[in-house]
């Protein structure tokens, strides 16, 4: 499974990589960008991706930004699209939902609430494991 992880933090892009993995993900390739700019390039340009995670807060394009953008240049359609924030705000949810988001969860998370979200939506049968 490709995956593409969207964070201004690098330190937060290995924490999901590493929630990933240990939540019974196989991940055969992750790519990373620092915002929603180089996370439109990569899905220009790369091959096609199994997985989005995606911070909603981060400097020139935000997570809310890069939904919107994606969807209008119809990149990556169908491919699930998964929200990490520190907001807990109902409007910024609605909105990512709106946007094509299948779901979120707020940080700080553990790789048992990314099993239990995540999983389902891409392997249903770990989420019965």
């Amino acid at each position: 499974m490709r995956a593409l992880i969207i964070d201004d933090s690098s330190v937060m892009r290995k924490v999901v990589e590493r929630a990933l993995r240990q939540a019974g993900i196989e991940l055969s390739e992750v790519l990373q960008a620092g915002n929603g700019n180089e996370a439109l390039e990569i899905l220009r340009t790369a091959e096609p991706v199994d997985l989005i995670v995606s911070d909603i807060n981060m400097p020139g394009m935000d997570g809310l930004q890069f939904l919107e953008q994606r969807r209008v240049e119809n990149l990556a359609p169908g491919v699930p699209i998964f929200m990490i924030t520190t907001e807990a705000s109902v409007t910024l949810v609605h909105r990512a939902i709106a946007g094509g988001a299948r779901g979120y969860i707020c940080k700080p998370f553990t790789p048992e609430q990314i099993r239990v979200r995540i999983v389902p939506l891409l392997l249903p049968s770990l989420a019965s494991a």
